[in-house]
């Protein structure tokens, strides 16, 4: 399968999506500047990485969401190809209006990295096949405005039609996040927003792999 990762002034995880990738997929991802406005349609996942993306301390990830290439993106999700977007990536998801609910200021107030633990809640989409339903993950977090917030309609509708897909567990929710929500996917189930970093915990260097199955569950390698 091939993968793409934009690139934005300020989106300083690219690097780490990219080597995590390549890693997983044993091909190099295709790399997409802001300003282009089509994504070839041979690419089957693409990838929102994160950061600081420029515009941030307006809103986070409201400039980025109106580049021209989130337009791109935009139809390629419409074709049916996957979209991750991670920490930044989630943020500007969200104000590009291909996921639901809001992404706050922390409760804290304060920029948090740490590791936390995720659980799996949903081991059905395209993402999470490679783990099971309830499965605890390691994984680590670095942001500022990571407090997931909806309304009581929105939050009820995506929690009965499952795309909830990941909460932080076992009390290490870091930044308020309305019922430990820390990864969401659209109602189609191939655009899936989260805050954790996946990407940065692959392989024994990092201290771990628990991150791998992502991965590997998007680029069909499950079994590599």
């Amino acid at each position: 399968m091939k993968s793409a990762v934009l690139q934005l002034p300020g989106l300083n995880r690219d690097r780490d999506m990219i080597a995590a990738l390549t890693k997983i997929s044993g091909k190099a991802p295709l790399t997409i500047w802001q300003t282009e406005t089509e994504i070839p349609e041979s690419v089957d996942l693409i990838v929102v990485p994160g950061g600081f993306s420029y515009g941030d301390y307006l809103r986070c990830g409201a400039i980025a969401a109106r580049m021209p290439v989130m337009q791109a993106v935009k139809a390629a999700a419409e074709r049916g190809t996957k979209v991750l977007g991670v920490c930044n990536g989630f943020q500007i998801l969200v104000e590009a209006g291909m996921l639901p609910g809001a992404l706050m200021r922390n409760a804290s107030l304060k920029f948090v990295c740490k590791e936390i633990k995720l659980e799996v809640v949903n081991a059905e989409t395209d993402f999470t096949r490679a783990y099971s339903k309830g499965q605890i993950l390691r994984c680590p977090v670095a942001h500022h405005d990571g407090n997931y917030f909806a309304d009581d309609e929105t939050l009820k509708r995506i929690e009965d039609n499952g795309q909830v897909v990941f909460r932080y567990a076992e009390g290490t929710n870091p930044n308020g996040s309305i019922h430990d929500i820390a990864g969401v996917i659209n109602a189609r189930g191939n655009v899936l927003g989260m805050m954790p970093h996946p990407e940065n915990l692959i392989e024994a260097a990092h201290g771990g792999s628990d991150g791998r199955g992502l991965f590997a569950s998007a680029l069909d390698v499950i079994a590599a």
